[in-house]
């Protein structure tokens, strides 16, 4: 079993306001930098065997906020990136809702592309390749993912079996944690959005009976 920990990047001065997308140089504001400091103490003494981040600075800098007091190093992976807007990258999103591509968007992602960009389903599926690609790298541990609303949407909505043309439906706030556990009979969430308390996602060490059950002989 891999339980898996994907949490957003921390608030920055695009959030809500533009697409910042692939745009360089977006970094933590002043209440973000407050956000991961408190998501670090959060996870407390979980057991983190790694920590990988979405290339873009938002999130590399809420990565190291996670690793810092755990002296684990921060592997980048591109295919946790933003989303690949094309044209609208860094685009005002009140500018964008008056094109009528943004309703497909909102309300057909399966089968609108993003003009010089990609799909929602692209998006989708490269980040699931790539998750699935880091647990099988790391069978009975815990890891630390950190990327964008979107493509924490997107991969939650494929485990759980959620249509995508029904993922703007799910909310991720910044610099929350969402845990899945990988199991034999398939994904399991363990956490969406959370911004509390996470010793609920602690792994449970196995019980007396689980360790020593043997198949019955026939």
């Amino acid at each position: 079993m891999t339980t898996l920990l994907l949490i957003r990047h921390g608030m920055n001065d695009w959030v809500s306001g533009r697409l910042a997308g692939w745009t360089p140089g977006v970094h933590l504001n002043q209440e973000g930098q407050q956000q991961v400091a408190d998501l670090s103490q959060r996870l407390g003494d979980l057991p983190i065997a790694a920590i990988y981040s979405s290339p873009l600075e938002r999130a590399v800098e809420t990565a190291e906020a996670i690793a810092k007091p755990r002296t684990l190093a921060i592997q980048t992976i591109e295919g946790m990136g933003e989303v690949r807007y094309g044209e609208w990258n860094g685009a005002e999103i009140k500018e964008l809702a008056k094109d009528e591509r943004w309703q497909g968007v909102q309300f057909y992602p399966s089968g609108t592309r993003f003009p010089g960009g990609e799909t929602l389903g692209e998006a989708q599926a490269r980040a699931v390749a790539t998750l699935n690609a880091l647990c099988d790298q790391h069978p009975k541990e815990m890891i630390v993912v950190v990327s964008h609303a979107d493509l924490i949407r997107l991969v939650v909505a494929h485990y759980i079996g959620v249509h995508i043309d029904l993922f703007q439906r799910l909310v991720i706030n910044t610099a929350s944690v969402t845990a899945l556990s990988f199991e034999r009979m398939g994904p399991r969430l363990l956490a969406f959005n959370e911004t509390g308390s996470l010793d609920h996602v602690r792994p449970k060490p196995e019980t007396v009976a689980e360790a020593t059950t043997e198949p019955e002989k026939t």
